[in-house]
């Protein structure tokens, strides 16, 4: 881009010079034909001696070098001036030009017909300017995403924590052996937590492709057995129910921190867009290469044209919704990147007030990349 700037900024150079070298040569040619038709005009008369005009012709003809180099330099200064006047003057617009550059807008730069070229490259520039902005803009507003991303996915644990040692504080009797199970889920939580806090320190951008998958033998029916049961005191608060069907003891190979996320941001999702009092499905079933995944809710239809982007970053379904209670629109984006990390599919479908997600995933893949 460089080498092709300085060879615009000369061939722009090379244009002004060869034109004020042709010219030069055009006064010289017009100043001989001149001199030559003065000449001969100037012996087609018959002068008396005493005639002003004769002596004064009779002088030139006497000093004829020192007239003629004195009338034709006169003639190159002329010229000289008015071609530094000429290039004075597209130095002029080439500086308003360039302070347009500094505050670019919306209309192109425009320069006379001979600075075409120039004209071009700085409306290109110009173009890389506004470009750049852009991208500035777009990288402070990813900046702030990544703030509300970071309070949208701790705030599934942090509730949880908040749920159990509430009921810790407000249920008096209750017993030894549930007194430490709550504690315990507690204490898993706040550790979960501590992990998601140490994860936002090592994101220097949103990238979720920079996600490493640390995998192992898990049983699924299991883990989800847990996530359901830590996400009841949170139903409880909204006045909904579980329902759920799960095949017991299906063993898959995932990462299960990060599978738990996509099924906590699932539940989330369910809970935030669920009619109050009614019932949140879950089921799992699998078959010999994989396992199938339901989480079905009772809420408003998605309507198709906002179903086929309730995957994409940032999306909200309800725009009137804060971060608080409809999410950051940035859960089952995530979602959907770890389920296909692990070389599954993600599906949303919904009709007749109901919303059901569909996952499916491998169940022996032993190797993911």
């Amino acid at each position: 881009m460089s080498n092709k700037r300085n060879f615009i900024r000369s061939a722009l150079s090379r244009q002004i010079l060869l034109q004020y070298f042709l010219t030069l040569c055009a006064v010289g040619i017009g100043f001989t034909v001149v001199v030559a038709l003065a000449w001969l005009v100037a012996h087609s008369f018959l002068w008396q001696s005493w005639d002003p005009l004769y002596q004064l012709l009779r002088w030139i003809k006497d000093n004829f070098v020192l007239t003629a180099s004195a009338c034709f330099l006169l003639l190159v200064l002329l010229v000289s001036f008015l071609f530094i006047h000429r290039s004075l003057r597209y130095l002029d617009d080439v500086i308003d030009a360039s302070e347009k550059l500094a505050a670019p807008d919306d209309q192109e730069i425009t320069l006379s017909s001979q600075l075409k070229t120039v004209q071009d490259e700085m409306n290109l520039i110009r173009q890389q300017a506004l470009r750049n902005a852009f991208l500035a803009k777009e990288a402070e507003q990813r900046k702030n995403d990544l703030v509300v991303y970071l309070a949208h996915d701790l705030k599934t644990p942090l509730t949880s924590v908040i749920g159990y040692l509430t009921l810790l504080r407000d249920e008096g009797e209750i017993s030894p052996q549930l007194r430490a199970r709550y504690t315990g889920i507690a204490l898993d939580k706040a550790l979960r937590l501590e992990d998601l806090i140490n994860e936002f320190f090592d994101i220097t951008r949103f990238n979720f492709t920079s996600l490493v998958l640390q995998t192992q033998r898990v049983n699924f029916s299991r883990m989800l057995e847990q996530i359901v049961w830590e996400f009841r005191p949170i139903l409880q608060e909204k006045g909904l129910e579980w329902e759920t069907f799960l095949t017991p003891d299906i063993e898959i190979i995932c990462d299960p921190g990060k599978m738990e996320r996509v099924f906590d941001n699932l539940i989330r999702n369910a809970v935030s867009y669920s009619y109050p009092n009614s019932k949140i499905h879950l089921t799992l079933e699998a078959s010999d290469d994989q396992v199938e995944i339901q989480v079905q809710n009772s809420g408003r239809t998605i309507p198709p044209e906002k179903l086929s982007k309730i995957f994409e970053q940032f999306y909200r379904l309800d725009p009137s919704r804060d971060s608080q209670t409809g999410g950051a629109g940035l859960g089952l984006a995530i979602a959907k990147e770890i389920v296909e990390q692990h070389g599954g599919n993600i599906q949303a479908q919904s009709e007749a007030e109901s919303i059901r997600f569909l996952v499916r995933l491998p169940r022996n893949r032993h190797k993911i990349v």
